[in-house]
């Protein structure tokens, strides 16, 4: 389109169902690099991607010809897929409905990246219920507490 002009980046968290902590260390990585293809399928840029066994962070440069939730349905259903495909954990995988989706201004990009590149080191001060509930708090979001996540306990061995 002639004469339109975007800068809009988009942190989105999404967890696994059921908050089960199934995204292993051996294989993470490559998760990673399948939702940037998809990503980058869509003609967006990802920024930054990183998470833990039963969540994932990723930080997206977004065009405008998408909507966050088509590009979050693309990113969740491609990537369930292909974790089932792959056969990377016994029986089905699926991420849980809903997700996060968090805008931030170009000024505050390194920061974002360096928060979700040290989720691991993040995460031994902060439980994800923690960490969630302080993203809606920061940006103003209502939720209601029944439709929370429920804690779980890391597997240290997947850190």
């Amino acid at each position: 389109m002639a004469n339109s002009y975007t800068q809009i980046h988009m942190h989105f968290v999404f967890i696994v169902q059921d908050r089960d902590c199934v995204i292993r260390k051996s294989w993470k990585e490559r998760l990673y690099k399948y939702i940037t293809g998809i990503v980058q399928g869509n003609n967006h840029k990802l920024l930054a991607s990183n998470g833990m066994p039963d969540h994932i962070h990723i930080l997206v440069g977004m065009r405008p010809s998408q909507s966050v939730s088509d590009l979050v349905q693309d990113i969740k259903g491609g990537s369930s897929k292909w974790i089932n495909q792959e056969r990377l954990v016994a029986g089905h995988f699926s991420w849980q409905e809903g997700y996060g989706a968090f805008s931030y201004c170009r000024g505050h990009l390194e920061t974002v990246i360096r928060y979700i590149m040290k989720q691991e080191e993040h995460h031994r001060k902060k439980t994800f219920i923690e960490e969630y509930t302080a993203l809606l708090r920061d940006y103003d979001v209502y939720y209601d507490d029944r439709y929370l996540f429920h804690p779980v306990d890391y597997d240290p061995e997947d850190r």
